[in-house]
């Protein structure tokens, strides 16, 4: 008969065939828990360093234009030295011109030009005083317009690190490969890790 194709099952066929069917249920179910598992990690760890890297981006953009403000403050401060620096050159003129006078003129006329070249001595150190004063906070404000641009770049690193460990997240879920979630892993710390360096202004 089995030469037609029939084939009697024994008692111990069904055991062995019923305890195979068992395991590969159970493998399965266990695959599927496995990848659920994994898809809410990564779905997780996507939404925090979506945020993360919100907050990145967003002090990335403040320092930017901080640096920019900082920036044009140091511009006019510039220009206000400057200008103070003209008026300077003016009251010199002024002064060696009324030195010349004092020189040339009669004794009873050297008082009133000695008191004129006094006079202008006495301007020119307020002017000078106040150029210089003008000239370091327009330094301050480009240090301060620098620190506000290095710390941008940091954030900006930053921001490009955990934009790299989202796009790795997206590669791991598609493929459910457990390095590539290592690796999501590890450029999400590093992303941080720069953040603090930022937010440290290192």
């Amino acid at each position: 008969m089995s030469g037609h194709g029939f084939h009697v099952h024994g008692p111990h066929d069904h055991e062995l065939e019923h305890a195979a069917q068992g395991h590969h249920d159970e493998h399965g179910h266990h695959g599927d828990e496995e990848s659920k598992r994994m898809t809410s990690q990564i779905a997780l760890f996507t939404a925090i360093i979506a945020t993360v890297g919100a907050i990145f981006g967003y002090m990335g953009g403040a320092t930017q234009a901080n640096s920019g403000i900082y920036k044009n403050n140091a511009a006019i401060k510039k220009t206000e030295a400057s200008n103070q620096w003209n008026y300077f050159q003016a009251k010199s003129t002024k002064q060696s011109l009324a030195e010349l006078a004092r020189d040339l003129a009669p004794e009873d006329k050297k008082a009133s030009y000695q008191s004129k070249v006094d006079r202008y001595e006495k301007e020119k150190n307020e002017i000078k005083t106040a150029a210089e004063k003008m000239e370091a906070e327009a330094k301050a404000w480009d240090d301060q317009s620098d620190a506000q641009m290095h710390q941008h770049h940091r954030w900006e690193q930053a921001t490009t690190v955990l934009q790299v460990a989202i796009a790795l997240a997206a590669i791991a879920l598609l493929t459910k490969k457990n390095w590539l979630k290592q690796g999501m892993y590890a450029m999400g710390a590093l992303g941080a890790v720069v953040g603090v360096l930022a937010a440290l202004h290192v």
